[in-house]
């Protein structure tokens, strides 16, 4: 893939890079310009899709757009050489030539580079906000916009190679159905969030899951309500996914606060039957420190006006039992010690647990870079929200760690961010953990 990548930003360099500078050439043989045009015109159209295939679209344009970049990076080199010796030619005795060079020059850069830019800003994942703003302050600041154009290429170059890496992985195991299970996957989301199909609280990893053989359903419940009643809610949900895919258990994977609402329902008699494994992401299962310190320091009545105003807003969408101090009272260290002596471990499911951490605040994004300090604080090493030391529970527990100076965050674990992060692939440590399930049977 590299290979063909490399070939088609040589290629499509030089075609940009002759035709910016073409204007002597198409002054002395008109003829040329003929095919010049079409090439041109093939180039904006076709650059990242005439050697680079992708399954999606999305990829295609950004490829695009970054071969563009390429090009329109080497053109600008190229032209400026050019231009200057073409300066000392004609200059002053033919200057009409050099001005129509230069015109011709920037109007093929500006379109190449146009082109480029719009494709990459409106398809690229991994540019995120923070380069895409950085990137419209320094157009038009010499030297300071190279360079960032130089980042905004880097980010989309690596993006392209990895979806491209992720294709022909999953088109070589395709047949093996990795991630059929015997039985279908129940996502559970955790606080704060719901499932919708406008944004995946998952991210990119039920399309990877399903990809790969996996039968996905999801929660549905509530974003914020006690953990008894988002677990009845749960309930009658399992229950319905059974209906739904004719199987009879599931396997849960849950995230965060989705853990502990998952522990009380299968604490429910009869319930964990219909369970084949639970697994649980990062959730706070002896709570949070910092979220007792919280609720001891902010008054009262800042919290009700607090919990009023996220409970009408959710009322609004659409939620029925939203209870925002509730959610984040049963949060707390104190409240998950009596859970805990309240829940026993249900039975016949297969239990294990996950959790990761981050080495510093700037490993997280907005708010996780904030809470880290507070939850390192009080809790010790953490995620952003949760620390170390409340992820274990089950049959078996992993701690993913940093991967050099990033870090794996809270949001990293259900790919929040559709965030490529080196060292740790979200996606495929999804695929793994299903494969294991599969493997075992369940």
């Amino acid at each position: 893939m590299k290979v063909r990548f490399i070939f088609s930003v040589l290629l499509h360099s030089i075609i940009v890079s002759f035709t910016a500078n073409s204007f002597v050439f198409i002054k002395e043989t008109p003829e040329t310009l003929f095919a010049i045009i079409p090439i041109f015109l093939l180039t904006n159209i076709f650059a990242g899709t005439l050697f680079l295939k992708s399954k999606s679209r999305r990829i295609e344009v950004c490829q695009h757009g970054t071969v563009l970049l390429y090009s329109f990076y080497t053109s600008l080199l190229a032209s400026v050489i050019y231009h200057i010796v073409l300066a000392l030619k004609t200059i002053p005795d033919d200057y009409v030539t050099f001005i129509w060079s230069a015109v011709v020059c920037i109007g093929v850069n500006f379109i190449i580079f146009w082109n480029g830019i719009i494709c990459v800003y409106v398809t690229s994942l991994q540019l995120g906000l923070k380069l895409r703003i950085i990137g419209l302050i320094c157009g038009l600041i010499p030297i300071a916009n190279l360079v960032v154009l130089f980042l905004i290429i880097k980010a989309t170059t690596d993006e392209c190679l990895v979806e491209q890496k992720k294709e022909r992985i999953n088109k070589k195991r395709k047949d093996e159905q990795i991630c059929a299970t015997k039985y279908p996957i129940l996502l559970v989301h955790g606080i704060f969030f719901r499932d919708t199909k406008y944004f995946n609280y998952w991210g990119r990893i039920p399309k990877e899951l399903e990809a790969n053989g996996a039968q996905i359903f999801y929660g549905n419940h509530s974003s914020a309500a006690s953990v008894a009643d988002s677990a009845a809610e749960l309930k009658k949900r399992i229950m319905e996914t059974l209906a739904e895919s004719g199987a009879e258990k599931i396997n849960i994977i849950a995230h965060s606060k989705g853990g502990l609402d998952c522990r009380y329902a299968l604490s429910e008699p009869g319930l964990a039957s219909c369970v084949a494994s639970l697994t649980t992401i990062n959730t706070p299962h002896k709570g949070c420190l910092f979220a007792d310190y919280l609720l001891t320091k902010i008054s009262p009545d800042i919290q009700v006006k607090i919990a009023e105003t996220y409970n009408s807003v959710l009322k609004k969408f659409g939620e029925k039992h939203t209870d925002f101090l509730a959610a984040v009272n049963d949060l707390t260290d104190s409240r998950c010690k009596q859970l805990n002596f309240e829940i026993s471990d249900p039975e016949g499911v297969y239990c294990q647990s996950f959790g990761s951490v981050m080495p510093k605040p700037g490993s997280g994004k907005f708010p996780l870079n904030f809470s880290y300090r507070l939850a390192k604080h009080f809790d010790g090493a953490n995620d952003g929200l949760v620390s170390e030391n409340s992820f274990a529970w089950g049959e078996s527990y992993t701690l993913l760690r940093p991967c050099g100076k990033r870090g794996i965050s809270h949001g990293d674990m259900i790919d929040l961010n559709r965030q490529n992060i080196r060292g740790f692939d979200v996606r495929e440590f999804y695929v793994h953990l299903v494969n294991d399930l599969k493997n075992k049977g369940l």
